[in-house]
């Protein structure tokens, strides 16, 4: 139960970093570095766009791969398989007793 419980938080943390990284980046190849104009002699904004990038596909990559891994960790009751007549026995046993019917009086 502890595993699926960090596996799900680390999925909701993904989840929130790439929708961070996806609503930095602008359509028209601007983004975050079109804000620091004066940082464009150290990182370009071709540099700044590969990042965000990388960032996402990395992102991206990750919540897959969470994802996936998810399925081994969920908690599962295992039960031992009832077979067709221990089915029915158990139907048989709790059913409610069959009264018989009478039909109301006509008039």
């Amino acid at each position: 139960m502890g595993a699926y419980i960090l596996v799900s938080v680390l999925i909701l943390i993904t989840c929130v970093l790439l929708s961070l990284v996806v609503l930095v980046q602008n359509s028209k190849g601007g983004g975050l570095a079109s804000n620091f104009a004066s940082s464009n002699q150290f990182m370009g904004v071709r540099k700044t766009a590969d990042f965000l990038e990388k960032t996402t596909w990395t992102l991206a990559i990750i919540l897959l791969v969470l994802s996936l891994f998810s399925i081994f960790v969920i908690p599962r009751n295992i039960q031992r398989i009832a077979t067709d007549t221990e089915l029915r026995e158990l139907i048989n046993e709790q059913a409610a007793p069959i009264q018989d019917f009478q039909a109301p009086p006509t008039e």
